[in-house]
């Protein structure tokens, strides 16, 4: 059974569409992500890494337009938990509510497809789709509402070797750490990590590269696979579009520039499709964001009263 409640926000209110074994450690995640960390022999992969945080990765997939996901990115991603956005960016004067009507069953044909590639690797992705008006606003409340670690902008790549990892300031190093050594393959992949720095930043970016180094050897990461590096630059966000493209996929922290815009912004403001690689974004944690009980309670019965939605979200699987 589908269902297809909305508010004005955009929060879906509601059972899923059919049950799913992940579908309750979803809806807790954005809550278990701010409690206190399990220890670290707590959590660990199939390969025995120290994982502090298993991460959840949303993919957000503009379906209607043809988006895909490469069969090579699909098998690098899968040792992760993976959420699926299908989205379609609507002119502002069309209802949310029509475009869903027409567009739903294509929607959720291409992310459904989208998801089996999953299924083949190994993953039992959750999916979502969505109709809005505001792409970037939509991605980040539906990572915040789902918890997700990290967010991938999708490009072109083929087999997934070198893994480029940019440090430019203060980030959420053990989140980081804990992504990169949950996909990297001991065989397979190779680890850059990149330290960058401005002519007169206090940033110590020696002192951060050997950091992250150590985090990645003690979640398992072999020094045979770390390769560091840094480099004084005024404009660390162009080297890095202009770097990615040597590598097949772009570990990042958010900062305090965030490479949204660049990277997954307007056609105009993007980076030539082709030349860039895949881009994991890390989200910052906010420690003190568990959210209340009974004020979701509330929020979500505001939420039931609303009839004028700026985005309408189907589907959750």
């Amino acid at each position: 059974m589908r269902h297809s409640d909305h508010d004005e926000a955009g929060e879906p209110i509601g059972d899923p569409r059919r049950p799913s074994h992940r579908d309750s450690a979803a809806r807790d995640r954005a809550s278990t992500a701010a409690r206190e960390w399990p220890s670290t022999t707590d959590l660990r992969t199939d390969g025995g890494l120290a994982i502090r945080e298993p991460p959840v990765i949303l993919i957000p997939v503009e379906v209607l337009e043809g988006e895909t996901i490469p069969d090579s990115l699909v098998e690098f991603l899968a040792p992760a938990d993976v959420i699926l956005l299908g989205y379609h960016v609507l002119p502002e004067q069309t209802p949310a509510e029509q475009a869903s009507m027409q567009f739903d069953e294509r929607a959720q044909a291409a992310v459904e497809d989208i998801a089996q590639s999953f299924v083949d690797a190994g993953e039992d992705p959750e999916t979502r789709v969505v109709f809005t008006h505001d792409r970037d606003q939509t991605i980040s409340r539906v990572a915040d509402e789902l918890g997700a670690t990290a967010i991938l902008l999708p490009n072109p790549t083929g087999a997934v070797s070198e893994i480029l990892v940019p440090i430019r300031g203060v980030l959420d190093e053990d989140r980081l750490a804990d992504l990169v050594a949950t996909l990297a393959d001991e065989v397979h992949e190779r680890v850059t990590l990149w330290g960058l720095t401005g002519e007169a930043s206090d940033f110590d970016v020696e002192a951060a590269v050997a950091d992250a180094a150590e985090r990645l050897r003690a979640r398992g990461v072999t020094a045979a696979q770390l390769t560091t590096e840094t480099a004084t630059t005024a404009t660390p966000i162009i080297d890095i579009v202009e770097r990615s493209a040597e590598a097949d996929v772009v570990v990042m922290g958010e900062g305090s520039e965030s490479p949204l815009g660049i990277l997954f912004g307007d056609d105009a403001e993007r980076v030539a499709e082709g030349a860039v690689a895949p881009v994991l974004v890390v989200r910052d944690r906010e420690p003190d964001a568990a959210p209340d009980p009974e004020t979701e309670a509330e929020a979500e019965t505001e939420s039931e009263s609303e009839t004028e939605p700026d985005e309408i979200t189907e589907s959750d699987t």
